[in-house]
Formats: C-alpha cells, sequence, structure tokens
C-alpha cells in the first residue's frame, strides 16, 4: 500500500483487466491466458506520474509477471537488465 498499490490502485485494475482480459506474452506465443497482473511496463520506482501512466500498463498472468520481475529484479540468479516480456 505504501508503493501506490491501494483501493484506487485495486480498482483502476479491476478496470483495467475487464478492458484486457489476456496476457499479452502469452497471446504472442498463440495462447489465450487470462491475465491476472496489471504490470508497470517500465518500473514507475515510485514515480506516481509513471505508476498512473495506463500507457506503461500491460495484462499479464502471474507466471509471465513473476518472469519479467525477476529479468528486472535479478531474481532467480539472473542478473539484472532492461529485458521486458
Amino acid at each position: 500500500s505504501k508503493r501506490g498499490y491501494n483501493s484506487k490502485w485495486r480498482q483502476a485494475r479491476l478496470g483495467y483487466l475487464s478492458k484486457h482480459p489476456f496476457c499479452v506474452s502469452c497471446m504472442m506465443e498463440g495462447r489465450r491466458v487470462p491475465a491476472t497482473v496489471v504490470d508497470h511496463i517500465k518500473p514507475h520506482k515510485g514515480d506516481k506520474k509513471l505508476f498512473w501512466d495506463s500507457g506503461n500498463w500491460q495484462p499479464l498472468c502471474a507466471p509471465c509477471h513473476s518472469r519479467k520481475t525477476a529479468k528486472e529484479d535479478g531474481g532467480f540468479g539472473n542478473r539484472t537488465s532492461n529485458v521486458h516480456v
């Protein structure tokens, strides 16, 4: 909630997912997988303007979001990068 993920975000997230119901990453592979996460394409790092810029949002399923976050943050033994799913 400190990072902006509050009730206002939850409401925006639900509205976005209702208009963009499928994971964009899976769709590029020919699979229709329901999106459950609204991802910030470019990490906002606390920048409220970037946080609320819906042009910086994309619908992802949880596994794709986890992979993208791990690549960006260097998780799972990966080095950090600017690679986006």
